[in-house]
């Protein structure tokens, strides 16, 4: 790394979909950083795990649960008496499918996870961060925001609508000294990427396994957003795809 992850020790640091993938890395990173990691997914075997690895505090909560979520940002503020950075991570693929024949529950339950536990991680995080006038929010976005693939009906409508509730999260929140953006990794190494290797469908599905940055990558870019030098990011999306980010954070080209 190339930026200095000092400030981050002590921090109260909430990682949900942590129990594996990019959540899990990042869990590992802040945790190795000094901060004071809260880790949440709907898998408890797992989040203990991972839990006994770091020494994170395991929440298990499904981000669909607004209540929840609510509970688990009561729960970091009780042990460690503050949050200073959420990481709206949680997210899934599935269904994969065309407009013509996709279920409209599993539609549904994508769009509960996707969109819906990001509004649910800004309403229940942000009263918090303002009361203190500090924090930072990140959604772990995506370029399906932006482009239409074939199949991603589901996936590209969660994904754009997050980035858009992150814009208005960042209008709403600057100047109340709390911090809001948007990382958009790329294509990952990560369970994730064989689900979409298995579908067959569009191009993505069709990229080597090379193709893909170790999820390490991203957590790094997650740590280097909530430090000052990151600041002229506020209220925008970085991109893992720019190679001035990429230098900019230490990682290889």
């Amino acid at each position: 790394m190339t930026f200095d992850a000092s400030s981050l020790a002590g921090k109260a640091v909430l990682i949900t979909g942590a129990s594996r993938g990019i959540g899990m890395e990042a869990a590992r990173a802040f945790a190795h950083a000094g901060a004071h990691v809260g880790i949440t997914a709907r898998s408890r075997d797992a989040l203990e795990a991972l839990a006994g690895e770091t020494g994170a505090l395991a929440l298990p909560c499904d981000v669909a649960d607004f209540a929840a979520f609510e509970q688990v940002v009561a729960q970091m503020q009780a042990e460690f008496g503050r949050l200073d950075v959420l990481i709206n991570n949680a997210g899934v693929i599935e269904p994969i499918a065309p407009l013509t024949s996709v279920d409209p529950a599993e539609f549904g339950r994508l769009i509960d996870i996707n969109l819906k536990g990001v509004l649910h991680g800004l309403r229940a995080a942000l009263p918090v961060m303002q009361a203190q006038r500090s924090g930072t929010i990140i959604t772990v976005g995506s370029g399906a925001a932006h482009n239409p693939l074939e199949g991603w009906g589901a996936y590209c409508s969660s994904k754009a609508g997050a980035w858009m509730l992150t814009r208005v999260g960042d209008i709403e929140a600057r100047g109340r000294g709390v911090r809001v953006m948007s990382l958009s990794p790329g294509t990952v190494a990560t369970e994730m990427q064989r689900t979409i290797k298995a579908s067959g469908i569009n191009a993505v599905s069709q990229l080597d396994w090379s193709a893909h940055i170790p999820p390490d990558w991203p957590a790094k870019a997650l740590m280097w957003m909530c430090t000052p030098d990151a600041d002229d990011h506020v209220g925008r999306e970085v991109s893992l795809r720019d190679e001035a980010v990429r230098r900019r954070i230490g990682l290889a080209a």
